[in-house]
């Protein structure tokens, strides 16, 4: 590699110009917090996807690393998340770890096809009322993941008594502690801030409350590479493609919305493709080296914006500061108190929640209401990318619903004796139906002028429709002209030998009609 090569790489890392002793701090602390919470999470969903902590905590690292080098927006984290351990579970429980990676493996390669092909785009037609139900779920799945640490450690009993008041007491104080920082000092982030104070009054004062090593041991070496002992045969294919493209839209999902939802929050813009890219080289990565796969946190990417970390230096950091803990401060990490976790994790819930939607349920048209409360209650029910798939299908079907009903026509008289229908409104699959309707064949003069001046001609149904239309006056010995219709458009209806087309005043636009030139659906009968 050239100095040019590591000079412009260290650029990408953080611009030289911003690099200061006081950005670089910020940067580490900032990490050193990200990678506090990643350990009770990874430790977490490898139990819910029924493997080995490890499992978890490589998967954090090794896509954590990657992504924060490579990934489409500075200041995201990724790792070990919920939303893939809940499907990992099923095919863990019936053909075990090793099925895991190469399914993880596989992933990775599909969701790099799809950053090739520049498919992260598509993110962009995720309507605003959708991503608000993401946030508002994700939120309370948060939420509902820090029940678990309620349990006395070991069983699915609830604490009670003075150890449950002595648990709420220590996350209060934490909350407190990271609401009050900022108020007091910032050289320290917050989030540190609560946990730092909050594991040396535990340690200190020897209280007996549920630690981060009451979960699992987190010691270990590092990753070794390791092909996933599987057949590789097409039975072994017919097993885990399911489940791989699956964890891909997921996994995808859940990053691309993330990294939308950090882009407002710093007013910068990611790359969706490259996220992609980057998504995929971890997990095919992570596969090979005994990780379980991940994809974006919403959580941590929410504790690192708001601790300060802006560029790919903190989640870098992260990253690098769990491979320490996992080789060399094991038993330190495991005293801190789990309450200090939770409370860090219960401000990121409070901080992603958007608020402003409870208010705003009563202003916004029904439809987008709806689609609020939909999404948050299918994100919480199910997974995140279903609850957006589902968001997304509502919507679109809620907006040709009214872009159909739009299509109307006013109707007039020339002196020459024919009558113009000027249509207005979009002619798609949605409105053709009502577009027929408009018309009066029996009773219409022996010339029809229909003029879409107003309109736009959007896929092969309008064409359909109108040609149809068109068919319904020939059958009654009248003549039907179009006018504003594109060029490509009234070629095609040519060349059904029944039109008439003035074209002197026709717009060029642009018209999809390759598919009913190609199959003959359209002209050419």
């Amino acid at each position: 590699m050239t100095p040019t090569f590591w000079s412009a790489f260290a650029d990408r890392m953080i611009p030289t110009d911003r690099i200061t002793p006081s950005v670089l701090r910020t940067e580490l602390l900032s990490g050193l917090t990200v990678a506090l919470a990643l350990v009770p999470e990874a430790v977490a969903f490898a139990f819910v996807a029924g493997v080995n902590p490890l499992v978890g905590l490589y998967a954090a690292f090794i896509v954590g690393l990657i992504t924060a080098l490579i990934g489409g927006r500075p200041g995201m984290v990724s790792g070990a998340t919920g939303a893939l351990a809940v499907v990992m579970v099923s095919l863990v429980a019936a053909h075990g770890v090793e099925y895991l990676f190469a399914t993880v493996v596989l992933m990775g390669l599909i969701q790099i096809v799809v950053g090739v092909l520049r498919w992260g785009k598509f993110i962009r037609l995720v309507p605003h009322p959708v991503m608000l139900g993401f946030v508002n779920g994700l939120a309370i799945v948060i939420f509902l993941a820090q029940m678990e640490q309620f349990h006395v450690p070991g069983t699915h009993q609830w604490l009670s008594g003075a150890p449950l008041a002595l648990m709420l007491g220590l996350v209060g104080l934490t909350m407190a502690i990271i609401w009050a920082a900022p108020r007091v000092t910032r050289i320290i982030p917050a989030p540190l801030a609560g946990i730092g104070i909050v594991a040396a009054l535990v340690i200190g004062l020897g209280l007996n409350v549920p630690r981060v090593g009451d979960m699992a041991s987190i010691a270990g070496g590092l990753p070794a590479f390791h092909i996933p002992a599987v057949p590789f045969t097409w039975e072994t294919l017919k097993i885990i493609a399911p489940y791989s493209i699956i964890l891909a839209a997921i996994g995808l999902i859940e990053s691309l919305l993330t990294l939308n939802l950090v882009g407002e929050m710093t007013g910068k813009r990611g790359g969706a493709s490259q996220e992609c890219v980057a998504q995929g080289v971890a997990n095919t990565v992570t596969g090979v080296f005994g990780g379980m796969g991940g994809c974006a946190m919403i959580g941590q990417s929410m504790i690192n914006v708001k601790s300060g970390g802006r560029t790919r230096i903190a989640a870098t950091a992260a990253a690098l500061f769990l491979l320490a803990f996992i080789l060399f401060a094991a038993p330190l990490i495991e005293q801190i108190p789990l309450a200090a976790l939770v409370g860090v994790m219960f401000m990121v819930v409070i901080g992603t929640f958007a608020w402003n939607s409870l208010t705003i349920l009563r202003k916004v048209p029904a439809t987008d209401a709806f689609v609020i409360v939909l999404v948050t209650a299918v994100t919480v029910a199910t997974d995140l990318a279903t609850a957006v798939v589902v968001g997304v299908i509502i919507s679109a079907l809620a907006y040709a619903w009214q872009n159909a009903r739009r299509i109307h026509a006013t109707t007039y008289l020339t002196p020459e004796g024919a009558k113009v229908y000027k249509v207005q409104g979009p002619l798609f699959f949605g409105s053709a139906a009502g577009f027929a309707e408009l018309f009066q064949v029996p009773s219409d003069p022996g010339l029809v002028i229909v003029d879409f001046e107003g309109s736009r001609v959007v896929d092969q149904s309008a064409l359909q429709a109108i040609e149809a239309v068109a068919g319904k006056y020939e059958d009654a010995g009248k003549r039907i002209q179009l006018r504003h219709l594109s060029r490509d458009c009234h070629s095609l209806l040519a060349k059904a030998g029944h039109l008439m087309v003035d074209s002197d005043d026709d717009p060029d636009y642009a018209l999809a009609v390759d598919y009913g030139v190609r199959t003959g659906v359209l002209g050419g009968h």
